[in-house]
């Protein structure tokens, strides 16, 4: 017995140094420490007229970039201060672009460009959802539509008026500041930009990376969510749901693969549910910065898994606070504006 419990032991101790050996070696010949910008003009889903088509022509891409930088001049454009006031009940919209930053070129991986960061399924757009997928995504619309007003939506316009007060319970929206959206109320930011997996935004494109031997954290620019990744770990017990999820690494040769699973019951990419897994693999490019490649797997929300890949480029900028914090100071202001139309409409919100 006692020969037995020795050779546990030496067994644990042997696991246990060679998991240290293993971080301690991947540590020192790979190093992701740094800052990355993600921003790129490729669209997570393939447009339709591309068909299966995966690859731009040098042309095609050039076309986009110059299209792009059209549109935003335009939209730069110095404002008309003669100009009239928007149409009643209409999309303000911003005043110019100066705010965003998508990117100016298409992806580029091993030099050509590409049409999606989908790739597999090869149409390049997310699978169709299962029945019970569909039958929750219309549940959640439908009470977008009532409650939330998602402006997603193209039944949520908005019209200048308490248009809630039709609802047969006379709830909407703005009664308190728990039904406003989670990117709304800085709980996390919008169009899982920290994901996982972590997607393109329409600004605030930055990551920076910090590699320990043991740990990896990833900060998100937008708009202040910082991923923590440990390495050569075992994820922790089932039903510790979070906003991110439970995020756990390891190398395979020379690409860090990073397994998250536990999510909340609404993790950041849209859609998804608590069963989400998604799968990361991070690999260091000549110039430094990073191929990365995600593999979503949800067989409860969509028929089959899907893939997508693009570049991280190498930022020699920083990452700023972004100061969206958990409330958000015009809360206050769309739940006050929202008791003015309820006066409006006749309703003493007293």
């Amino acid at each position: 017995m006692r020969a037995c419990k020795n050779l546990i032991n030496v067994g644990l101790l042997s696991a246990a140094a060679f998991s240290s050996l293993l971080a301690a070696t991947s540590y020192a010949e790979f190093d992701l420490n740094g800052t990355f910008d993600v921003g790129t003009l490729t669209p997570l889903e393939r447009p339709v007229m591309y068909g299966d088509k995966l690859l731009l022509t040098k042309s095609e891409a050039q076309g986009m970039a110059e299209r792009f930088r059209a549109f935003k001049r335009r939209a730069n454009q110095s404002s008309d201060p003669e100009r009239d006031a928007p149409e009643a009940g209409g999309q303000v919209g911003g005043y110019n672009m100066f705010w965003f930053d998508r990117g100016d070129t298409a992806v580029s991986i091993d030099g050509r460009f590409r049409t999606s960061i989908i790739t597999q399924p090869k149409n390049g757009r997310m699978p169709a959802m299962t029945a019970s997928g569909a039958a929750r995504m219309q549940q959640l619309q439908d009470q977008w539509r009532l409650l939330w007003r998602s402006q997603d939506l193209a039944s949520s316009q908005n019209t200048g008026t308490a248009w809630w007060l039709e609802n047969p319970d006379g709830k909407g929206p703005y009664d308190n500041i728990e039904q406003r959206p989670l990117a709304e109320r800085c709980i996390i930011g919008s169009r899982s930009t920290a994901g996982p997996p972590m997607l393109p935004n329409y600004y605030n494109n930055h990551k920076r990376i910090i590699h320990t031997p043991t740990h990896v954290m990833i900060l998100t620019e937008m708009n202040h969510d910082a991923r923590i990744i440990r390495l050569n770990a075992r994820h922790r017990p089932a039903g510790t749901g979070s906003w991110l999820g439970d995020s756990i690494g390891y190398w395979q040769d020379d690409t860090l693969v990073v397994e998250t699973v536990n999510f909340g019951e609404f993790p950041a990419l849209a859609g998804a549910n608590k069963t989400l897994k998604v799968t990361e693999y991070f690999s260091q490019q000549p110039d430094g910065g990073l191929l990365y490649r995600f593999v979503v797997d949800n067989p409860e929300v969509w028929s089959q898994t899907w893939e997508g890949e693009y570049s991280w480029s190498v930022s020699d900028g920083k990452l700023y606070e972004y100061a969206c914090h958990e409330g958000n100071y015009a809360i206050g202001n769309i739940l006050r504006g929202a008791r003015e139309l309820e006066k409006n409409a006749g309703l003493d919100a007293e």
